[in-house]
């Protein structure tokens, strides 16, 4: 029991709801084809987090992975 209570306790890391504006500059970086590794870096996230919003938006993305 003691060990339990001593157990570190783990945070998971929360999610960043995308805005208008995320989802606007994710439109217009597609249409521009630039890479979604630039795009990962200016809206602050994962290239995972890029290429999962571009599936369900129905953007094609990862034009020079």
């Amino acid at each position: 029991m003691a060990k339990k209570a001593m157990a570190k306790k783990t945070t998971r890391a929360k999610r960043k709801a995308w805005t208008k504006e995320d989802v606007s500059s994710l439109k217009t970086h597609s249409r521009q084809k630039t890479p979604v590794v630039q795009i990962a870096r200016q809206l602050k996230r994962s290239a995972g987090a890029i290429r999962q919003k571009a599936l369900s938006l129905g953007l094609p993305i990862g034009h020079r992975r």
